[in-house]
């Protein structure tokens, strides 16, 4: 289960929003397992059906993680006309086995699709989300 601030959830939809019709793109750090630190990320690709971190972004919010003593807890990005499920590109870039991977859907204005995903060798597992105050 994945827990998360209603806060930092937020901040994930807001994103997702804001980079409509393209893919956002970013991640959520933190201790422990615990979502913490909110990282929007640019989508080297500015595309509306596909995202990939700037390897030199990649490679400084990495190196910062490191230095804090964080991980990245939530790899998150966006659909922007179809469901929040990973694809099968998504399954394969997936390289992080302890973090879960949100996917928030913007093809529709009025609601939010917010779901969150462990990926583990090509293996997609939905799991529970739960927002806290």
């Amino acid at each position: 289960m994945l827990s998360i601030s209603q806060e930092l959830a937020d901040k994930i939809v807001a994103h997702a929003r804001a980079d409509h019709p393209d893919e956002a793109c970013g991640v959520i750090a933190g201790k422990n397992g615990v979502p913490d630190r909110f990282i929007p990320m640019e989508n080297a690709e500015r595309s509306p059906t596909f995202y990939r971190f700037d390897s030199m972004e990649q490679l400084r919010v990495w190196r910062e993680m490191d230095d804090r003593d964080e991980e990245p807890v939530v790899i998150y990005h966006s659909h922007t006309a179809t469901e929040a499920y990973p694809s099968r590109t998504d399954v394969s870039y997936a390289s992080e086995p302890d973090a879960h991977y949100v996917l928030v859907s913007t093809r529709d204005d009025n609601e939010v699709e917010f779901r969150s995903f462990r990926i583990l060798d090509g293996v997609i597992t939905e799991e529970e989300v739960r927002f806290l105050p």
